[in-house]
């Protein structure tokens, strides 16, 4: 690992050697995109009377990037990392009941289901979301807040990706006409 930590503190080093306008103006577009998507996620969540609408705004918001194949990336864990979690925490639940040993359970289920699927950047998600279902009080069965959470997430990854599509268009026909945006 010690070439991981070089390159890591390379780019921390270069990252502070970057002017304090670009820095400003990268923060601010990056500001522009996570608040667009989170309003863009939350605000219909809002207007069905969901409960817990906010998990498609913080979605977005963790989806949400400059630069396209990123956002992709990190939308496909979350989706990945809900979907595999929430089903652990449900299996865990229907099968053997709520509990603490359960939860560990499920916990190592998750991790262990996204490592076996290709899907390791996934596995704290998978692990958060089997937390979620099976430590937050909810109404309703286990598999009813699995699937709505899914659908938060499915909502604020899609919306994330929506407004992160549209900026890389923004932004590529601007430098075509001889703008000035930078990634």
């Amino acid at each position: 690992m010690p070439g991981v930590r070089a390159a890591g503190s390379s780019l921390l080093r270069r990252q502070k050697e970057i002017p304090f306008q670009e820095r400003l103006l990268g923060g601010l577009e990056q500001g522009l995109l996570s608040a667009v998507a989170a309003v863009l996620a939350w605000v219909p969540t809002q207007a069905l009377g969901l409960q817990e609408g906010f998990w498609a705004a913080i979605t977005a918001i963790a989806v949400a990037q400059s630069e396209f194949n990123a956002a992709r990336s990190t939308a496909r864990d979350q989706f990945a990392g809900a979907a595999i979690g929430g089903t652990a925490a449900v299996l865990i639940t229907t099968v053997v009941g709520p509990g603490i040993v359960r939860f560990v359970l499920a916990l190592m289920i998750a991790i262990s289901c996204c490592w076996v699927l290709k899907v390791a950047s996934a596995a704290r998600l998978g692990g958060i979301t089997a937390a979620i279902i099976m430590l937050v009080p909810h109404q309703g069965s286990a598999g009813r807040m699995m699937l709505s959470r899914v659908g938060e997430v499915g909502w604020g990854v899609t919306m994330a990706i929506l407004v992160t599509s549209l900026a890389t268009l923004v932004r590529n026909r601007w430098r075509r006409r001889g703008g000035a945006f930078s990634d």
